[in-house]
């Protein structure tokens, strides 16, 4: 795995296409994130996708966007189209925290660092683009384009956008993970079409007059309130959302059309679930699993996450009002074959410090694998964003058997110590109680195989409130659904002598939350022994259930008004329930219960004897002692340091100075 040359990655630089033997490139590829060879991040997915299919495609990571745009020109036209990617995560949510504030790092760019990528990529690429090749099209995929394909609020910009093609200027959209439309799209080109021509594609959106829609607009298609009425009026912007997620989570689905501008933005239906087959093909190209070696061998924060692990399956039925995933990857699961599982695990394996760990053998939901309608003719008319909210659909195969099979196979190989499981995993579904007794013997039985077996020390699970009006607000289940995990979490430990611990995800500031409910939730967790760490305040993205209903304060579903916490303090308010063992939080705490009416809440957060309470005031007292200590050493270490130099510069001017006797005082200065 040491020996790859350089031929082995899609090239990034005319020289790397010249040792390919390359003059002109079919397709190039501009993407806002580090270009890693590796089927987690999806530029390379597409790339080696259109590598297959015969193309000649290259990569420009990170292109700089300033003065004379020579990474844009470097590669010259290529014959077919530019293709961008923006990046694995929306660039604005990469980027700045939920207070708008810079992350420490951006997990994308080598050794984290900000000045890699503009905010919104995809536009600042699409233009500059469009200016210096106003004849080649220009295609963006990728999450950022796909949630922003219609008209919709942006948090970061506090303002509602056009479709992203209007402010892009580029031609088409493929929304979704793009394997199947841009290879068809590839086709179409090859065959002499114009782009602007090309409309009956899959999962695509694009911009034509009301007379140029594509067999005229008929009964069957949606027309969307415009952008403008949604500029008027919220409502109407939360009356759209319904239709788009019901639409994006049908098997037969209708198109879309919202006008624009005076133009019409249309929006192909998606194309069918993939197989297993042609899932497992997109995961068993030669990827390298390796950064680029331009990067020589800088620190990529997301590749060192993702390194050593393996993920089995595409899509996500859990429709939580606040995840982008089944709107990018669909709803329905489509999982790859045993064999290509282990295969991949094998490649890890090979890779010089594999050390016999695997870090996370999941999915999107760690135990959505193998699971999917029983009766595939409910699936073909169901249009529920969600097969387990707010019940559990009494058609989905719930059966747990196929994964547990999987996690022994893989730990069965002789090069693989243990395997982790670090994706999220939905205990609702370990919990439901079928009608068949052994879907539910098997439940049992994975869960005892992935306490027993598969947890790094800490096992994350995201009950993310205890408020079932909130709950009820994100599509997830009852947090007395997390209590009975944690009881069987805790009586397995006990069993097998294990010293493992439950990390819960919690949010705060999520549409329907108020501030008793999170003092509920701060009472409640101290009940379970909890000091929250991970935690995060609700950030609205495009393109979710929870942004609009937070952005035009209307249930889209119910069109009923729902409260959201949108100011600072009323935000900080709500998170400051968090750190309730927090001694310099106690304070502000006590103050925010008596004004809502509950100060019945401080003596169960503070009561005089309460270990809990004095375990937080003592770790934060220990933690100030060892800061106020490792400060004081730190100066000392300064001064040392300073007192040590002053000496060496003696010496260097007085080679004798050692044997020089150090004079005596000559007395106090009057």
């Amino acid at each position: 795995m040491n020996n790859y040359k350089l031929t082995d990655f899609l090239p990034t630089t005319k020289k790397e296409c010249e040792l390919r033997g390359w003059e002109q490139l079919d397709i190039i590829l501009f993407s806002g994130d580090a270009y890693v060879d590796h089927p987690s991040f999806g530029v390379a997915v597409i790339g080696r996708c259109l590598e297959a299919a015969g193309y000649k495609v290259a990569i420009v990571p990170q292109p700089d966007w300033h003065g004379d745009f020579r990474d844009f020109k470097k590669l010259g036209t290529p014959r077919l189209f530019f293709g961008i990617s923006p990046g694995c995560m929306d660039s604005m949510v990469n980027k700045y925290t939920a207070n708008k504030r810079l992350r420490s790092e951006d997990a994308y760019s080598p050794d984290g660092r900000h000045d890699c990528r503009p905010d919104y990529p995809t536009v600042v690429y699409s233009q500059i683009l469009k200016q210096l090749y106003p004849e080649v099209p220009v295609v963006l995929g990728g999450i950022e384009a796909s949630m922003r394909r219609l008209t919709h609020y942006d948090y970061w910009e506090d303002k509602v956008r056009k479709c992203i093609l209007c402010d892009s200027k580029a031609d088409i959209i493929l929304y979704g993970m793009g394997e199947k439309s841009i290879l068809e799209l590839c086709n179409c080109l090859e065959e002499g079409q114009h782009i602007s021509n090309i409309h009956h594609i899959p999962q695509t959106v694009f911009m034509v007059n009301k007379d140029n829609v594509p067999g005229g607009i008929t009964d069957k298609d949606i027309i969307l309130n415009s952008h403008e009425d949604c500029l008027k009026d919220k409502r109407k912007q939360a009356q759209n959302f319904k239709h788009i997620e019901e639409e994006a989570n049908k098997m037969h689905a209708q198109r879309l059309l919202q006008e624009v501008d005076g133009m019409y933005a249309v929006v192909n239906p998606p194309y069918p679930t993939l197989t297993t087959q042609e899932l497992d093909a997109t995961f068993d190209l030669p990827y390298t699993r390796l950064p680029h070696p331009k990067y020589k061998n800088k620190r990529i924060p997301a590749y060192e996450m993702i390194k050593f692990s393996v993920n089995m399956h595409q899509g996500c039925f859990g429709g939580c009002s606040f995840c982008t995933i089944s709107a990018h990857q669909g709803k329905f699961v489509v999982c790859r074959s045993k064999e290509s599982i282990l295969n991949e695990v094998k490649k890890v394996a090979q890779m010089p410090d594999f050390k016999g760990y695997l870090s996370d053998l999941g999915g999107p939901s760690a135990n959505m694998y193998g699971m999917a309608g029983k009766n595939k003719k409910a699936c073909e008319v169901c249009k529920r964003p969600s097969c387990i909210n707010p019940e559990i659909c009494p058609n989905l195969n719930t059966d747990h058997s196929k994964l547990t099979e999987i996690y022994r196979a893989v730990d069965a190989l002789p090069e693989i110590k243990k395997s982790f499981i670090g994706s999220g995993v939905r205990y609702d579904l370990l919990l439901h109680k079928s009608k068949d007794k052994k879907v539910n013997d098997a439940a049992m039985e994975y869960t005892k195989e992935l306490i027993r077996h598969h947890v790094s020390g800490r096992l994350k699970v995201a009950p993310e409130h205890t408020s079932d009006e909130v709950l009820k607000s994100m599509r997830k289940p009852s947090f007395k659904q997390f209590e009975e995990f944690k009881r069987i979490f805790d009586k397995i430990n006990k069993e097998e002598n294990l010293r493992q611990q439950i990390i819960p995800y919690f949010m705060s500031s999520h549409p329907a939350c108020k501030e008793e409910d999170m003092a509920d939730l701060a009472v409640r967790t101290k009940k379970l022994d909890f000091h929250l760490e991970q935690i995060q305040d609700f950030t609205p993205t495009p393109m979710t259930v929870s942004t609009e209903a937070w952005y035009t304060g209307f249930d889209p579903y119910t069109l009923e008004p729902i409260f959201s916490a949108k100011t600072p303090k009323d935000k900080n308010n709500q998170r400051l329930f968090f750190f309730w063992y927090k001694r310099e939080e106690r304070p502000n705490i006590e103050r925010e219960l008596r004004k809502i009416g509950r100060p019945e809440l401080i003596n169960e957060l503070y009561s005089s004897n309460d270990r809990a309470w004095q375990q937080g005031a003592n770790k934060d007292k220990k933690f100030e002692n060892s800061y106020r200590e490792e400060k004081n050493n730190r100066i000392e270490r300064s001064q040392n340091k300073r007192s040590s130099q002053k000496t060496n510069e003696r010496k260097s001017f007085n080679p004798n100075f050692q044997n020089v006797k150090p004079q005596k005082p000559k007395g106090k200065r009057k």
